[in-house]
């Protein structure tokens, strides 16, 4: 199967849609399994493998596959999935983080305090879950993960443009959320 799946690679490269969806067919579901093998939900599985195949589609003339597309792009998708529970970490350090900073308890030790920290973390988690996933994803590299937007462009194979505008779109829906909470 690997020398018609790299004649399929070659002619979708070319353009050919019908070549591409070849692959995309017989490599979609295990490869959602594979992933869900890291993530453990269906869901950011399903999402790593869509988000490979339109990178690429997209990056076909310069993705290139020289020795087997089956052994490429389950390495991609392990990437991917490492590249995902990396972001999930930096989440869950960010929210102990939050909860450490917002916690007045020790230094205002009176319930309305802790209320207030509780449900300003609460408004802010849920004002970054309404966020598009993308839009998310690289305001979460860059505020919890430190990357620069020209890392963020590279990792994403977007423009540093893209990464810009998605950055001050976040932080508008962050600072509007919070006003009118």
């Amino acid at each position: 199967m690997s020398n018609k799946d790299l004649q399929l690679y070659k002619e979708a490269q070319g353009g050919s849609i019908n070549a591409f969806e070849v692959l995309f067919r017989r490599y979609y579901a295990p490869l959602c399994a594979y992933a869900h093998r890291f993530t453990c939900s269906p869901d950011y599985s399903e999402e790593l493998v869509q988000e490979l195949f339109y990178v690429l589609w997209r990056d076909r003339v310069k993705i290139v596959i020289d020795y087997s597309v089956k052994s490429y792009l389950y390495e991609a998708v392990r990437n991917r999935a490492l590249h995902f529970l990396g972001h999930l970490r930096v989440r869950e350090q960010y929210g102990r983080a939050i909860r450490r900073e917002l916690s007045w308890a020790a230094d205002f030790p009176s319930p309305e305090a802790d209320l207030e920290a509780k449900e300003f973390e609460r408004r802010i988690n849920e004002i970054l879950q309404r966020l598009p996933d993308r839009r998310r994803r690289i305001f979460c590299m860059n505020r919890f993960g430190g990357n620069k937007y020209v890392e963020i462009a590279a990792k994403l194979s977007v423009s540093v443009k893209t990464v810009e505008a998605e950055m001050h779109k976040a932080l508008i829906a962050l600072k509007y959320g919070l006003e009118a909470g």
